[in-house]
C-alpha cells in the first residue's frame, strides 16, 4: 500500500524527523498578513531552518521564510523571515513552557497546511538526535526496506 498523500499540505519540514525525536505534536494557527497567505498557497515558503520560542506566554516562530507575493500591494511585508505569532490555547502553552524547560527539548515546525480555509502549523516537541541515533535510524529504515523487498520477491515466486 502506498502512503496517503495529504493534498492540503503546503510546506513540509523533512529534516525535522531526521534531526529530532518528535514526541508530541500540536496544531497552531498563525497570524499572517493577507499577501502572506497567498504566497503560502503558492508554495513560496520554507520552514527547514525555523524554530519556535515562548515569550511572555505567547509562542512565536522564527526564521520561517515566506516570499513576498509577486502581485502584492503596498502592504506586502518587507521582512520575509520576521517572527510570526502562533495561536495556541493557554493550557497548551503552559504545558509547552514546562516541557521546553527540560534539557534538550525544543519546538520544531513540522508542516504548514490549510484546514477550513485557515493556515495551520503542526508544531512538534522534539528532542535532538545524536549522530549515532541518526545512523541507527538509517540502519532501521534500510533493514525495513530489504525486508519489504524480500516479501515482494516471495509473493512473485509464489504466483
Amino acid at each position: 500500500m502506498g502512503k496517503k498523500k495529504d493534498d492540503n499540505v503546503l510546506v513540509q519540514n523533512r529534516k525535522a524527523s531526521h534531526d529530532y525525536f518528535i514526541e508530541e505534536t500540536y496544531e497552531a494557527g498563525m497570524v499572517l498578513t493577507g499577501t502572506e497567505i497567498k504566497s503560502l498557497r503558492n508554495g513560496k515558503a520554507n520552514i527547514a531552518e525555523s524554530f519556535a520560542t515562548i515569550r511572555n506566554g505567547e509562542v512565536f516562530i522564527h526564521n520561517m521564510h515566506i516570499s513576498p507575493f509577486e502581485n502584492g500591494n503596498r502592504y506586502n511585508p518587507t521582512d520575509p523571515t520576521r517572527a510570526r505569532k502562533l495561536l495556541l490555547k493557554h493550557k497548551e502553552i503552559a504545558k509547552l513552557i514546562g516541557l521546553t524547560k527540560q534539557e534538550g527539548y525544543t519546538l520544531v515546525p513540522l508542516k504548514i497546511y490549510v484546514r477550513n480555509g485557515y493556515a495551520k502549523l503542526l508544531l512538534g516537541l522534539g528532542k535532538g538526535k545524536k549522530q549515532y541515533d541518526k545512523r541507527q535510524t538509517a540502519a532501521k529504515r534500510d533493514a525495513q526496506r530489504t525486508i519489504q523487498r524480500a516479501l515482494k520477491e516471495n509473493q512473485k515466486v509464489a504466483r
